[in-house]
């Protein structure tokens, strides 16, 4: 996964790419940086669940 940083009014971000040709990057700052890092276990489960609910016709 590609990394990258950028700026925005005068803010450090880091920008995550799934390819080098992504058009719609993830991008966050240190707040949200610092957020992700705090929470990294429930991240990491939460990726890793299968998904529980199916989906109904309507």
């Amino acid at each position: 996964m590609p990394v990258d940083y950028d700026e925005f009014k005068g803010y450090k971000l880091i920008v995550l790419k799934r390819t080098p040709e992504d058009n719609y990057p993830f991008k966050f700052g240190k707040s949200k940086a610092q957020l992700i890092v705090d929470n990294a276990d429930a991240i990491k489960a939460f990726a890793a669940e299968e998904e529980k609910q199916t989906k109904s016709n309507p």
